[in-house]
């Protein structure tokens, strides 16, 4: 196996907790502050942190040629690359209520919406029914099918990143995203996340995928 240019090595950058565009505060009362400070800069930070510590120890095996340590590592740099990116795009899909979050305006995405689905209630329904029934933790994902041209909804387990679709729009599932305000009733807490859904960044994210 290839061994890492010094070059590459000096320039590789360690991953970051990214900032909200938002207050702590700003998703209430759907999304409790508690909660946004708790999941951000404590669970995100931790995927963050760890993604660092795994990518290290990948370079460092892999400049000694150790293909068991690189094996064993895979699992890690999955779960907590798929944290770090899977949280990065959900922070972006929320918005404050009182800056028009929940509000899907007419354009592509809506239509797109009406096409594939029937209509935005309809889609809202099966959203929440796929991501709902998720076992154990994960994600509820609306995609784009660029093979296919079309929107769909999907689901990943853990913090499995979606991959087969160009994600949209990802709803955390995981408990530690709702448990302080809805216990385990995870459809009241997916019923209350589309009152501050930033479908403007869903839409960018849409026209980005054509």
């Amino acid at each position: 196996m290839n061994r890492v240019p010094r070059s590459l090595q000096s320039i590789r950058r360690k991953h970051t907790l990214p900032d909200l565009p938002y207050d702590y505060n700003a998703l209430e009362p759907y999304i409790s502050a508690e909660i946004m400070q708790l999941h951000h800069s404590k669970h995100h930070q931790t995927y963050v942190t760890n993604l660092n510590v795994a990518e290290e120890k990948l370079h460092d095996a892999i400049n000694k040629n150790d293909v068991a340590t690189q094996i064993s590592l895979q699992g890690a740099l999955k779960f907590n690359g798929g944290g770090h990116i899977n949280h990065s795009i959900f922070w972006e899909n929320l918005e404050s209520p009182r800056q028009n979050g929940g509000v899907l305006s007419n354009g592509p995405l809506a239509d797109a919406i009406d096409k594939e689905f029937g209509s935005f209630d309809k889609f809202q329904k099966a959203f929440s029914a796929q991501s709902a029934a998720v076992q154990g933790s994960g994600w509820g994902w609306l995609g784009f099918n660029k093979e296919k041209k079309k929107l769909e909804i999907a689901t990943t387990a853990n913090q499995d990143p979606l991959t087969h679709l160009v994600p949209l729009l990802g709803i955390d599932v995981w408990e530690h995203a709702y448990y302080l305000q809805y216990k385990n009733v995870r459809p009241d807490y997916l019923a209350a996340i589309f009152k501050v859904i930033n479908w403007k960044n869903v839409a960018e994210r849409y026209a980005k995928a054509q």
